[in-house]
């Protein structure tokens, strides 16, 4: 693999970089910048500004809207996106639920639901975990039995991100009882708004409540919302997961925050001296910036096989691990580059309230709620010892 950029490639980052100085919104990239929580209107404002220039969907086939972008014009539009400090976008319909209808789902599906996720007329939110399936996701008990035209769905999901927003769910259901619990699951697609579906909201450690449990009682849905066949969403809540998994890499993300940290580590003192000349938090910083570039490379070949047609298998499960386990140090490292600044809890100010006075320097105000909140990474999208596992028989045969 050729890792140094074209001149036609240099050229799309810098159409990107200069769309992004224009467009992207001062106030949007600061709340960004500073770690405040956004609005659901910052984030459709955000979508609305992409879908316009015709950028929503990278990976997106032409024919259906997207801008089918090559692997590295993704890596380059992601990292470029990051170090502006844009929203991370929504990826539930757009990056998720999307490949699984364009290789799974009926013409009809893709004509009807494709649209509108790039519009922002619906807003996806994914039900798979529930109370007693979380790493064993294939445990799920949410029944859905046919009943002539429809389906009749009762049973709980959780840790549902951004529910409370959403207007349609993706969900894993148990159609069969009776068989190897991998081949009675079936996909299905379901209106929120549909009688007999109540959301309920989790506070999480850092004071937000960006997942819910999503309850479901006799929940009516029409039998043309199954994607695929009865029986066989294993295999695409599979496929599904192998592009949750890669995005959680979140390579432009780290980037931008392995900046942050420089940037703090260069001005805070320690011993007289800044914090960016301590041995040894400058070989933790080295150690990770390391890390980093291998995962990127890394990244850049799944993404660029998938390009080609081919589902990413156990390399999406590496970059999901390491991924997350990068993600985590940088957090754990600006926490400690604030030092007692972290202290404080300081929730108005995270939600950007008029009054809110902030203590301490701008960039600590985030830096323990960020730090606490991605201790999730770990654990969603498939837990780091779950994807071990997979790793080591799909690659090692063990």
């Amino acid at each position: 693999m050729d890792l140094n950029y074209t001149d036609e490639q240099n050229a799309f980052r810098e159409e990107v970089r200069d769309w992004l100085i224009e467009t992207l919104p001062r106030d949007l990239t600061e709340k960004v910048r500073l770690g405040k929580r956004l609005t659901k209107q910052d984030s459709e404002n955000w979508h609305a500004m992409l879908n316009a220039r015709g950028w929503l969907a990278p990976n997106w086939p032409r024919q259906y809207g997207g801008a089918e972008w090559d692997a590295v014009q993704r890596q380059i539009f992601e990292d470029e996106c990051c170090r502006a400090h844009a929203p991370r976008l929504v990826p539930f319909g757009l990056s998720m639920l999307a490949p699984v209808l364009m290789a799974f789902g009926s013409e009809e599906q893709r004509q009807r639901f494709l649209p509108r996720i790039l519009s922002g007329e619906d807003w996806w939110c994914q039900g798979y975990s529930e109370p007693g399936a979380g790493s064993d996701l294939a445990a799920l008990k949410t029944r859905a039995v046919r009943d002539g035209d429809h389906y009749v769905v009762n049973g709980q999901k959780t840790w549902t991100t951004l529910g409370q927003h959403a207007n349609w769910i993706f969900c894993l259901v148990r159609t069969d009882p009776d068989v190897k619990k991998q081949e009675g699951i079936s996909f299905l697609l379901i209106d929120m708004k549909t009688p007999g579906i109540t959301v309920r909201p989790i506070v999480l450690v850092d004071g937000g409540a960006e997942v819910n449990e999503v309850f479901f009682d006799n929940v009516r849905v029409p039998a043309e919302n199954l994607v695929g066949e009865e029986n066989k969403g294993w295999t695409y809540a599979k496929y599904l997961l192998t592009h949750e998994r890669t995005n959680i890499a979140g390579v432009g993300f780290s980037n931008a925050a392995l900046e942050t940290v420089k940037e703090v580590a260069s001005k805070v003192q320690s011993g007289g001296k800044p914090l960016a000349e301590n041995p040894h938090f400058a070989a933790r910083i080295a150690q990770v910036e390391i890390d980093l570039m291998a995962m990127a490379t890394t990244n850049l070949r799944v993404v660029s096989a998938a390009a080609k047609g081919q589902a990413p298998g156990a390399e999406s499960s590496m970059l999901k691990v390491k991924g997350t386990i990068i993600r985590q140090e940088l957090t754990s490292l600006l926490r400690r580059a604030v030092g007692p600044d972290a202290l404080p809890f300081q929730e108005d100010y995270l939600d950007g309230g008029d009054n809110a006075e902030m203590m301490g320097p701008e960039h600590a105000a985030a830096s323990s709620p960020s730090y606490f909140n991605n201790r999730k990474l770990s654990i969603f999208g498939g837990s780091n010892e779950v994807q071990r596992t997979i790793i080591t028989k799909a690659i090692m045969g063990l």
